[in-house]
C-alpha cells in the first residue's frame, strides 16, 4: 500500500486525483514504503497519469513538489485560490485545487485527447508506427510490421477525411452545450445537438477502437515471440491482415461522413442546348444512372420525366433511395458531355451534346424541414401525356406545383392519382426548398444544383468521347477508363470514389 492515497473518478472530460499521506498505510507499515523528502518542502505531491474515462485504477507517470506544506495548501483552498502544476506529459494535468477533506485533498484535472492516446505496453502509438517508416509490402508477405505500417497509414487517413481536429473541437463545443441546465427548454434544438453529439462520438470511438485493437495486436505479437508461441504469434498476424483488409473499407466510409451523405435523394438531369441530340443523350444520362442506383441495391422510382418531341427527354427526376445514396450521387454533379456521330444526322457528323445532372437530398429528420404556406403554392392540373390508355388521357391527373417565392417547380404524371401525383410533386418541392435555404445559411449545398445554370462547353465535369476514339474521363480528378458502355451501363463506382477522395485529400494541412 503506498503512502499516498490515489483515487480517481470516472468522467467524459476529467479525472479526480487524490493527494495527501494514507495514514492507514503509516500506521501498518510505518516508513516502509514512504518516500524520501525533498529538500526544503514539506509534503510531496505525487501527480498521476491521465487515464481513459471509466478506468478504475493507475499508476504514478511522474512527480513533482509543490512549496509549502498541506497546510498551506488547504489555506490556499479556503481562501478560494487555485494553482497549477506542470507535468512532463505534455498536457495540463490539473487546473486548480477543489476541496479538502478529512485530511484529502481533491484535485480537479483534465485529461485532453493526446494524453488518451491509445499506446503498446512499451508506448509504441499510431504516429510513432508512422513515423518510423516500415516499409509496406504486399498483404502476402507474412510480415507484421508491413502490416501495423499500412494499417496505421489508413488511421491516419481516415482522421484527415474526418476532419480530426475540428471534429474533437466540435465534440467539445457540443458537450459544452449539452451541459447547460437549460438545453431541454427548446426541445428541437436539444435533440439536434444530441443527434450531433452522438454521431460524432461514434466516430470519435470507433477510430479509437480501431487504433487500440492494432496495438493490441502489436503487443501480442511481441509477446509471442518473447514467449516462442509460434500458435498465437500466427493468430495475431492473421488479426492484423484481416484488420489491414478491413481499413480498406473504413476508409471508404470515412469520404461519406458529411451531414446529409446518409440521405436519400433525388436525381433530375436536364438537356442541354442541341435539340434532339441532346434530349437523347440526357435520357442515356438517366439511364445510367437508373442503372447504378440497381447495381447498388437502391430503390429506384421515376418522380418526373417530360419527353422530346422526337426522343430522349428534356428533363426527368428520379427519386433513389438507400444508405449513403446522396453522399455516393452527389459526386455526379456538374455537366456531362457527349462526343460521337449522331444517328440523327444523316451525314453520319461528328456531334457534341451535354446534358446537366443535379442531386438534391432527402432529409430525415422532420424538424429541418422549411415550413411551406399553402399560399406559397401554386398548384395546376392538366392531363398526363404519353402514348395514351384507357385512363392515361381522360383524367386530370398531372400535377405542377410552382413554389412561387423561389420559383421552384415541380412535376409528377406518373401516377394514376391525382394525389400521388400531387404528393410526390410536393416532396421534390419540400426537398429543393429545404435545399435552398440551407445553401443560404451556410452556401454549403449551393454546388449540388448550380451545374444546372450553365450547359455549354467550359462547365463540363466529364467526357464521353465515342469517336473517333473511347474514352470516358473525368475533369476534375483526371481519372478514365477505355470502355465507355460499362460506364453507361451504369459502372460509376471508380469516378465517384476518385473524386471524393481527391476533393477530401487535397487540403491535408486544414485537416
Amino acid at each position: 500500500m503506498s503512502s499516498f492515497l490515489f483515487r480517481k473518478k470516472a468522467s467524459s472530460s476529467r479525472c479526480w486525483g487524490v493527494l495527501c499521506r494514507n495514514p492507514k498505510a503509516e500506521s501498518q507499515f510505518g516508513n516502509l514504503n514512504k518516500p524520501p523528502k525533498p529538500q526544503n518542502v514539506t509534503s510531496a505531491v505525487e501527480i498521476p497519469r491521465i487515464l481513459d474515462p471509466g478506468s478504475s485504477s493507475f499508476s504514478p507517470k511522474t512527480s513533482k513538489t509543490l512549496s509549502g506544506s498541506l497546510q498551506n495548501i488547504k489555506n490556499s483552498i479556503a481562501s478560494g485560490e487555485s494553482f497549477g502544476l506542470s507535468s512532463n506529459l505534455g498536457v495540463p494535468v490539473v487546473k486548480s485545487l477543489c476541496g479538502f477533506h478529512g485530511g484529502i485533498c481533491l484535485v480537479r484535472s483534465y485529461g485532453t485527447q493526446a494524453a488518451q492516446e491509445p499506446s503498446t505496453s512499451d508506448g509504441l502509438t499510431v504516429d510513432r508506427i508512422l513515423n518510423s517508416e516500415w516499409s509496406i509490402l504486399a498483404e502476402d508477405e507474412s510480415d507484421w510490421k508491413s502490416h501495423a505500417a499500412a494499417i496505421a497509414q489508413s488511421v491516419h487517413l481516415i482522421k484527415k477525411r474526418l476532419q480530426w481536429k475540428k471534429l474533437l473541437v466540435r465534440l467539445d463545443m457540443l458537450s459544452v452545450e449539452l451541459n447547460k441546465p437549460d438545453l431541454w427548454n427548446d426541445p428541437v434544438h436539444a435533440g439536434k445537438i444530441s443527434r450531433e453529439h452522438g454521431s460524432l462520438m461514434g466516430k470519435m470511438k470507433e477510430v479509437k477502437a480501431f487504433e487500440q485493437e492494432l496495438l493490441e495486436h502489436v503487443d501480442m505479437i511481441k509477446l509471442a515471440r518473447e514467449e516462442n508461441d509460434a500458435e498465437l504469434e500466427s493468430e495475431s498476424m492473421k488479426a492484423l491482415l484481416e484488420m489491414r483488409r478491413t481499413s480498406k473499407e473504413k476508409e471508404t466510409q470515412a469520404l461519406l461522413a458529411g451531414e446529409q451523405d446518409p440521405c436519400s435523394c433525388y436525381i433530375e438531369v436536364q438537356s442541354g442546348a442541341g435539340g434532339t441530340e441532346s434530349n437523347d443523350w440526357a435520357a442515356m444520362v438517366m439511364q445510367m444512372y437508373k442503372m447504378w442506383a440497381q447495381r447498388r441495391g437502391y430503390k429506384m422510382t421515376v418522380v418526373d420525366e417530360m419527353p422530346g418531341e422526337i426522343a430522349g427527354i428534356k428533363r426527368a427526376t428520379i427519386k433513389v433511395d438507400g444508405e449513403y445514396a446522396f453522399g455516393y450521387a452527389k459526386a455526379e454533379v456538374g455537366v456531362h458531355r457527349l462526343v460521337r456521330i449522331s444517328p440523327f444526322d444523316s451525314n453520319k457528323r461528328r456531334h457534341t451534346s451535354f446534358a446537366a445532372v443535379a442531386v438534391t437530398p432527402i432529409l430525415g429528420d422532420v424538424s429541418a424541414h422549411v415550413q411551406i404556406n399553402e399560399s406559397d403554392l401554386r398548384i395546376e392540373r392538366f392531363r398526363s401525356g404519353g402514348s395514351g390508355g384507357q385512363h392515361a388521357n381522360t383524367t386530370d391527373s398531372a400535377v405542377r406545383i410552382v413554389h412561387i417565392p423561389t420559383g421552384i417547380t415541380a412535376t409528377c404524371q406518373n401516377e394514376r392519382s391525382q394525389h400521388q401525383n400531387k404528393a410526390s410533386a410536393m416532396a421534390v418541392i419540400q426537398a429543393r426548398v429545404d435545399q435552398l435555404e440551407m445553401a443560404r445559411q451556410t452556401q454549403k449545398n449551393a454546388q449540388y444544383s448550380q451545374s444546372l445554370t450553365d450547359i455549354t462547353w467550359g462547365s463540363q465535369i466529364r467526357s464521353y468521347v465515342l469517336q473517333p476514339y473511347r474514352m470516358v474521363k473525368d475533369l476534375r480528378t483526371n481519372y478514365e477508363v477505355s470502355d465507355p458502355d460499362s460506364v453507361l451501363e451504369g459502372d460509376l463506382d471508380g469516378f465517384i470514389l476518385s473524386y471524393l477522395s481527391a476533393s477530401l485529400d487535397k487540403d491535408e494541412d486544414d485537416r
